[in-house]
């Protein structure tokens, strides 16, 4: 495995697989160009407006075409989103009030919604502050939803369920849309008022069906992962129920403005572009990810998920079991990153996380891991999340530099949970 023509002895096999990753790909495009179609976008759509960001005809248009891509009600797709999270935030504050609920029913979620929620930190505004309850139910000892517990889940207090699809920096398989659309008819059954929002970063066109399309109030995103095909510059979404949509809205501008605000600064072609190419890197991304699997599986390591289990999002994590191994992994991908080849990656403290982390991501969008890139914090089993990949032949190349950097699994160091 340490020969340099690692990628090579699974291409083979790969290839069916890839074939039916490209046929999904055709029908995902096939609903965006019909969106394109059904709203007549031009040219014309792509200049923007300066100042407030009142009439923006390319935004505005560029709403309507995501929530058809979504099959949604609404949706607002604004460059003044800094990232998945501050969406997230967005759509919890725009909600949530005094009294209520929030439940979380996968776990425990993302680092970076701690402090939002108000787990974690002080005197900065979280829910917990404004007297907003948090309660979540924990995973199975398979690391699944806790279906049993969920069916009788929901109380009078509980106003909105948080599901995360994604894993995160945890272990558990990310979600299918058939198990959100399960989650949904749960919550729903219990109370149908209780708003079910969905944290969608990293799943976007993934499957042929979006969380709205299943039932979903709510959802959010960022617009530099799967959205927008690796070149929006920058930004994020929320999409759903248009009451949902515009509340969220309130809160990243004002009451009073909601979604009339926000200028797009001449960045609408870029995102029009981005959401055209969407599908296609989702597509190479996930084919990177089915490498990695198969190659470190191979090698001893565990990997989430496994070479023959179907991809749920665009990250593949592997336990690498140690932390030199950690890092020696992130400096192999950044090695082959075509920005920034020559930096170190380092651990560090990171802005929302509690552990510190290691970062490979040398990209032309500043966090855009849709690119490619390999993070972790270090903490122990030592996992490895590897995202993205405008091309699965770029993937192919940093594997075989992390391969030869790391070797195989030590028994000692890693372990099947």
């Amino acid at each position: 495995m340490n020969d340099p023509e690692v990628s090579k002895r699974f291409d083979r096999e790969l290839s069916q697989i890839f074939y039916g990753i490209d046929l999904q790909v055709k029908e995902n495009l096939s609903r965006v160009l019909a969106a394109f179609r059904e709203n007549r976008v031009g040219s014309h759509h792509f200049s923007g407006v300066s100042g407030y960001g009142h009439d923006d005809l390319g935004r505005d248009t560029l709403d309507r075409v995501f929530a058809s891509v979504v099959e949604a009600e609404a949706a607002a797709v604004r460059v003044q989103f800094v990232s998945g999270t501050h969406a997230i935030a967005c759509a919890l504050f725009g909600v949530l009030r005094p009294g209520d609920e929030l439940l979380a029913v996968a776990g425990t979620p993302y680092d970076t919604l701690e402090e939002v929620i108000g787990i974690r930190g002080e005197n900065q505004g979280s829910l917990k502050e404004f007297g907003i309850t948090y309660r979540e139910l924990s995973l199975t000892a398979d690391q699944s939803i806790d279906w049993a517990a969920l069916k009788t889940a929901i109380r009078d207090e509980t106003r909105m369920v948080l599901i995360q699809r994604s894993c995160g920096y945890s272990w558990r398989s990310s979600l299918t849309i058939a198990e959100i659309e399960k989650i949904v008819r749960l919550v729903k059954a219990q109370n149908p008022d209780t708003v079910c929002f969905v944290d969608n970063c990293y799943g976007e066109f993934v499957e042929t069906r979006e969380p709205t399309a299943v039932g979903a109030d709510l959802m959010a995103g960022s617009f530099i992962k799967n959205p927008g095909g690796t070149i929006a510059p920058t930004g994020g979404y929320v999409a759903g129920r248009a009451d949902l949509v515009e509340a969220a809205m309130c809160r990243l501008t004002a009451p009073g403005i909601g979604s009339s605000g926000g200028s797009t600064l001449n960045q609408n072609r870029l995102l029009y572009q981005g959401l055209f190419l969407a599908p296609q890197m989702v597509g190479e991304a996930l084919k990177g990810n089915l490498l990695l699997a198969k190659a470190f599986s191979s090698l001893g390591y565990p990997v989430q998920p496994g070479p023959d289990a179907p991809q749920r999002d665009v990250i593949q994590a592997i336990q690498l079991g140690s932390a030199e191994k950690l890092i020696a992994f992130c400096k192999a991908i950044q090695r082959h990153s075509p920005i920034d080849a020559y930096v170190e990656p380092v651990p560090a403290e990171m802005p929302g996380y509690d552990s510190s982390l290691v970062m490979a991501g040398g990209t032309f969008i500043d966090g855009s891991t849709s690119e490619l890139s390999a993070d972790g914090p270090l903490r122990s089993p030592y996992i490895v999340y590897c995202q993205g990949g405008s091309h699965w032949t770029h993937v192919a190349i940093a594997l075989e530099a992390a391969v030869a950097a790391i070797g195989p699994a030590n028994a000692a160091e890693v372990s099947p949970g």
